[in-house]
């Protein structure tokens, strides 16, 4: 399903104004256009998502909540974020949603600060089995001040290791698990893990910015009846701005609130709160429906042609968006295979590959399928990545070229 409205015509103004960060914008849209977009996380918005973000709403300083802000002249302002918030907790059945969190980060933060005080104890995915940097990691304001156990996954199967989850929480006591991870292309078991948090007394804060979208089009269990928070991203497959959220049972909506604003945000970006409202009104058509489920098949066309091709995929497949594999049986490590794959003009990511020592790589299918590609071009890009993966100059122009025919053919945004 591609997009309509090419957003060149959004570059006329800035030509017009700033010629060189027009042309810096130009490039980059080129870009886009002119290579495969592989990266799990990324998406193309819809030209009424575009058009939100360069609403007027961005002059708008909106500190506080709709009926209580801190500035006036913020009727507009508090009638976009009512309509968000009415819209996430419609398409999530949640209690109560707030759309500020700047990033899924921000989210993730508020719900720590939300439920936890510096020096508790969190069970988490470590980071080398796919946790995120706010599930522990040093460099982190998460690893900095708070007590991270990790648990991981089978080095057989490559799943979730769930009696490990459970003896963990049943010696360390945590005050909150975190189920959620940034390459685990497997669903979590909600319900175990709220079992689990219910024996030990611990809160469960699901971390679903790379999942929600696949919730949202009913292409993926939801976290929302099992879980105290749920913190996610507007981007990804729920194809919005960047951004985040959080959702939350009506007992913690006060405490989810404050952590957002004053205590870890200032002003809400309104203009990017407009556009998640929009992006949630696409979310709950029965066209997106349709397309979070074609991305899911086309994940799985796409995990099963890599594994003919000889890639060697963590736990076998995918159920979700995205997929994660290991280049080495073609040859290469995971940072080799990206350089390669770039240079053809296949974009993606290295993920860390669990009870290994190297890199694997990690793409998803959101993007692609957004431009209307289907399962015949998910072995063909398969195929391609074997080809550019021999690193031969020639072979790489030759790879870089068909890239360039597939995508004047599934432009991401209409002709």
């Amino acid at each position: 399903m591609s997009v309509s409205a090419p957003p060149e015509e959004v570059l006329d103004v800035l030509r017009r104004q700033d010629p060189e960060v027009a042309d810096v914008l130009s490039g980059e849209a080129r870009r886009q256009a002119e290579t495969l977009q592989l990266i799990a996380a990324e998406n193309f918005t819809s030209p009424a998502v575009l058009a939100a973000l360069g609403s007027p709403l961005a002059n708008k300083y909106a500190e506080g909540y709709p009926g209580a802000r801190y500035h006036g002249g913020c009727e507009y302002a508090d009638a976009a974020e009512r309509i968000a918030v009415e819209r996430a907790t419609a398409l999530f059945g949640a209690d109560h949603a707030n759309l500020q969190p700047h990033s899924g980060s921000s989210a993730v933060l508020a719900a720590y600060a939300a439920l936890l005080r510096p020096g508790d104890t969190v069970l988490a995915m470590g980071l080398e089995h796919g946790g995120h940097l706010t599930h522990g990691s040093p460099a982190n304001f998460s690893g900095r001040w708070f007590d991270f156990v990790p648990y991981g996954v089978d080095p057989e199967t490559g799943l979730i290791d769930y009696e490990q989850v459970a003896a963990l929480a049943r010696h360390h006591r945590p005050t909150a698990i975190v189920c959620g991870s940034i390459s685990y292309p497997r669903h979590p078991d909600y319900a175990l893990f709220r079992a689990v948090a219910d024996e030990v007394g611990a809160y469960l804060v699901a971390d679903a910015a790379h999942p929600i979208g696949l919730v949202a089009g009913g292409a993926a269990p939801n976290p929302v009846p099992y879980a105290d928070v749920v913190c996610a991203t507007t981007h990804k497959v729920l194809r919005g701005p960047r951004g985040g959220m959080v959702l939350c049972t009506a007992e913690l909506a006060e405490r989810i609130d404050r952590a957002v604003f004053p205590f870890t945000q200032g002003g809400a970006q309104m203009h990017t709160i407009a556009a998640k409202a929009v992006a949630l009104g696409e979310a709950s058509t029965p066209a997106f429906t349709a397309y979070a489920h074609r991305v899911v098949e086309h994940a799985r066309v796409l995990a099963a042609a890599l594994a003919a091709e000889g890639f060697a995929l963590t736990t076998g497949g995918t159920d979700t968006h995205l997929i994660t594999a290991d280049p080495a049986p073609l040859g290469v490590d995971g940072r080799t295979a990206r350089a390669r794959l770039s240079a053809a003009g296949m974009v993606l990511d290295t993920c860390a590959l669990p009870h290994g020592d190297g890199r694997g790589i990690r793409l998803g299918t959101a993007a692609v399928t957004t431009q209307g590609m289907g399962a015949p071009e998910m072995a063909r890009i398969a195929a391609l990545f074997t080809s550019a993966l021999r690193g031969e100059p020639e072979e790489t122009a030759r790879v870089r070229a068909e890239v360039r025919e597939l995508t004047r053919s599934f432009p991401p945004y209409g002709r």
